[in-house]
């Protein structure tokens, strides 16, 4: 029934946009220019090209053969990444990380800017290619060599939601348009299935009807991101990257996004991650945190665990610097002193020890492996704190 009425919409708003061509057409010849008829003509032919789709919706449900339900979720893990390295070049950035990721979770990764957290969510979303290693997606290796059917069937349940809701929109394309872009890439569904998609998606992420003619430089950042979103959810994934999704928006349409995506989750199942600054917002919505430093996990735990007994000395230094809204409770602080490693073909060493103030001369000279410290709490340190 949803469908069907998504379907009645859609057929609605094209009577409507073809009276309005008309209008317009009539408006031309009322002034009788020729400078005029190329105009016309234009319209003429997207009348004619709306009219070619049209057909009005049946009244049974049971005509709607293409619906969009929500994929059967199945396994455990739905990612794994085992010694995934990345090079541009001679210029390695990754090298021998490992990751994994439960199904219908909603983990972090955190870490200080140009430390490769995005180009990490890229990797993840086969938007780079890696060097070596394996991204293991439901068991299969998504980083291999493969055809580009195998990779179109992937990308489908892989999507991203990008960071800059301004940027990642295309300035000559409609909401309309760039919602029902995946879809027409896909060839999912027939065209008016698709139409009836695009309005029910809108709905879903609370964006009115309104702005489906909009361009992205009339709306504002909120509606931008909700496009973003729409996006992304149109082919019904099972895997989405939020690259910092509400780093530029303001506080209360922070929230907004927050919830939606929570509530998206919890009805669909969606298995998140996300990329972000934001500790406050990672405390209390995250089930697990993934801490990066310098291109390497340098610490990983569930979030509760993370946040009462954090053993790496920059995750301690991280989560010092979450503001108390109290005037009159201190928290320390731990100030770290010293310059960055460059992220470019480091030394063999911790990545860390330039700036750790526990560190020691073996620090200095190799690299710390991973420590499993129970409780799905694992390190990469020589001496772990706390």
């Amino acid at each position: 029934e949803e469908n069907r009425l998504a379907m009645q919409r859609v057929y609605d708003n094209t009577q409507r946009e073809i009276k309005r061509i008309e209008g317009i057409i009539e408006q031309q010849k009322r002034f009788n220019q020729e400078r005029n008829y190329v105009t016309i003509a234009s319209k003429q032919k997207s009348i004619d090209r709306l009219q070619a789709t049209l057909e009005k919706p049946e009244d049974d449900p049971d005509t709607i053969k293409f619906q969009f339900k929500a994929s059967q979720r199945g396994g455990n893990d739905v990612l794994e990444a085992e010694e995934l390295a990345l090079s541009f070049g001679d210029h390695r950035l990754f090298k021998n990380v490992n990751l994994d990721i439960k199904r219908g979770e909603k983990v972090f990764l955190i870490g200080p800017n140009g430390c490769g957290k995005s180009t990490m969510g890229r990797l993840l979303a086969m938007l780079l290619e890696a060097t070596s290693g394996e991204i293991l997606f439901d068991g299969q290796n998504i980083a291999k060599k493969m055809s580009k059917a195998e990779a179109m069937a992937y990308k489908k349940r892989i999507q991203m939601i990008f960071q800059d809701p301004f940027s990642s929109l295309n300035p000559r394309m409609t909401t309309f348009e760039t919602i029902i872009e995946p879809l027409n890439i896909h060839r999912a569904g027939t065209l008016q299935e698709r139409e009836a998609r695009v309005y029910q998606l809108m709905e879903t992420v609370g964006l009115s009807e309104r702005f489906v003619n909009a361009y992205p430089h009339e709306l504002d950042g909120g509606r931008r991101q909700r496009i973003g979103i729409a996006r992304a959810l149109a082919l019904d994934p099972e895997f989405i990257i939020c690259d910092e999704p509400v780093s530029a928006l303001d506080v209360s349409i922070q929230a907004q996004i927050l919830n939606l995506l929570k509530r998206l989750q919890q009805q669909n199942g969606y298995t998140y991650l996300f990329i972000t600054h934001d500790l406050a917002v990672v405390k209390h919505i995250s089930n697990e945190v993934l801490v990066m430093y310098l291109g390497q996990m340098v610490e990983k735990a569930p979030t509760a665990e993370l946040f009462r007994n954090p053993r790496h000395p920059y995750t301690q230094a991280l989560l010092s610097a979450i503001p108390v809204p109290s005037l009159d409770e201190k928290k320390p602080r731990m100030l770290l002193k010293g310059e960055l490693t460059s992220p470019i073909n480091p030394k063999p060493a911790c990545r860390f020890a330039p700036r750790c103030p526990y560190a020691k001369e073996q620090c200095r000279c190799s690299v710390p492996e991973i420590t499993d410290l129970g409780s799905g709490h694992t390190i990469r340190c020589f001496y772990p704190q706390g």
